[in-house]
């Protein structure tokens, strides 16, 4: 058996070494889930979102997304199967919308519960839906809408955005001004 003696200063590098290689074979294994949004429009634009957690309902918002970016709404595996999303476009005015109606406000918040918004002192939003199929990640794109005939001069109600199918599971894209199925 042979012994071999190895300085502090040498064994302390080696041992730096071994950490860092470990570290990042961690972290290569580690895969990224998150909830994200496109904002795949000229516009600046606004995002809330509605998740429900256990048995407690909850909306955040808001998130500002340039045009033509992406920005992660949560960090993490998702932990449900339906999100919900409310976005207004700032610049241009308009909605990404639906039927499903939670609290929102104004500035920044965090609400639990989407009962009785109004007496609560907040506003009440349609958020579409969004079902994820239990992905561990999930990505929104929210488009410009489509090319439509000439309208009356008279002012027409906006209809709701309609959310087109994800590919492969992994995202949905969302154009304002169609109906949501």
């Amino acid at each position: 058996m042979t012994i071999r003696i190895v300085s502090s200063a040498r064994a302390a590098r080696l041992l730096l070494l071994a950490l860092f290689v470990a570290g990042l074979s961690a972290a290569a294994g580690a895969a990224r889930a998150d909830f994200r949004l496109c904002n795949k429009t000229n516009s600046r634009i606004g995002v809330s979102i509605g998740y429900k957690e256990k048995d407690t309902w909850s909306t955040e918002g808001w998130w500002n997304v340039s045009a033509n970016s992406c920005e992660t709404i949560l960090r993490g595996a998702l932990s449900s199967r339906f999100y919900y999303v409310y976005a207004i476009d700032y610049d241009r005015g308009g909605e990404w919308n639906g039927k499903a109606y939670m609290c929102t406000r104004d500035k920044e918040f965090t609400i639990r519960g989407i009962e009785d918004c109004l007496a609560r002192g907040y506003d009440r939003s349609g958020f579409f839906e969004i079902d994820t199929g239990e992905q561990g990640s999930w990505t929104v794109q929210l488009t410009e809408p489509t090319a439509k005939a000439a309208q009356p001069a008279s002012p027409q109600p906006t209809p709701a955005p309609r959310a087109a199918a994800p590919a492969a599971g992994a995202s949905a894209g969302i154009e304002p001004g169609a109906a949501v199925q």
